[in-house]
């Protein structure tokens, strides 16, 4: 996968089998999982990955050694099959948990898993699903546009990037449209593995934050920025009035340049009553966070 300008790195995705388009989906993040209190999660866990390396699945929202990894830790060509009960609400993140783990979170196998309430979340117009990850990688001796995995980097905890949804321009060459005054609400993950992410949407103010996924206790109100630690979660919410371009960055600002911009583009008509200047609107050239 292109992670970053013209560089490749050959991620290790989770995936799943559409049984409506009969094929195999990968991605990064993987799936997203939907849940209620007092389901029961059935995980048929296959390893197809053909350099001969165990995996497993450690699922923060189950309870109980290892949040399932023992249970479901395959090597290549088996498949091993877990049932947990899912007995907190809450927006909860998945990895695999083989040895080394940071390799294998580094290597993109993560994802969310939403456990609602009984009685479900309030309705929205629109919802997303979007991770931050930091990638520890090296150019490779043997071609500079592939990457390789820095164990050095990842053990001092510099990345080479932080990333949405697993590479640079994830989410500006595929923005997330919304209409005007839609309430939108966003599921977002911090898989680290070593960075907390200061999650912000430049032009807008969160009405509501699940803060670490926790969607029992009053959500915050009128939040600009939200703390999400490596191995956690949040729920933003927000409303939508002005058409335009919102950025989506985390605010450790200068992970900008290290590929951690993404878009809202809002459709609708201008609102003077709410924001007006006596000038068009100039936005800097070769702005990353104003499109």
């Amino acid at each position: 996968m292109r992670v970053f300008q013209n560089k490749k790195f050959e991620y290790w995705p989770f995936g799943f089998y559409d049984h409506v388009a009969k094929e195999w989906k990968y991605s990064v993040p993987g799936p997203f999982i939907r849940a209620r209190v007092g389901d029961i999660l059935q995980i048929n866990f296959n390893n197809g990955d053909a350099s001969g390396m165990a995996h497993s699945v450690d699922f923060h929202a189950v309870l109980g050694p290892g949040g399932g990894a023992p249970t479901n830790f395959a090597e290549q060509d088996e498949t091993r099959v877990g049932y947990y009960l899912l007995k907190k609400p809450g927006l909860y993140v998945y990895h695999c948990a083989a040895a080394p783990i940071p390799v294998h979170i580094n290597n993109g196998m993560f994802g969310l898993i939403l456990v609602e309430p009984t009685e479900g979340l309030p309705p929205v117009d629109k919802e997303f699903y979007v991770m931050q990850s930091d990638l520890y990688v090296t150019e490779s001796d043997e071609d500079p546009n592939e990457y390789e995995v820095d164990y050095t980097a990842a053990a001092n905890e510099i990345p080479k990037h932080v990333l949405f949804n697993g590479r640079e321009g994830a989410l500006v060459e595929k923005p997330l449209i919304v209409n005007q005054d839609d309430r939108v609400r966003i599921y977002f993950g911090n898989a680290g593995p070593n960075l907390i992410s200061s999650f912000h949407v430049i032009g807008t103010i969160f009405d509501k934050v699940y803060r670490e996924g926790d969607v029992i206790s009053p959500p915050a109100k009128c939040v600009q920025t939200t703390l999400v630690p490596s191995g956690g979660a949040a729920i933003v919410e927000m409303e939508m009035p002005i058409p335009g371009s919102f950025t989506l960055v985390d605010h450790s600002i200068n992970r900008i340049d290290k590929g951690a911009v993404g878009m809202i583009k809002v459709k609708g008509q201008p609102r003077p009553d709410l924001y007006d200047s006596k000038e068009p609107p100039v936005y800097c050239p070769g702005c990353k966070v104003h499109q």
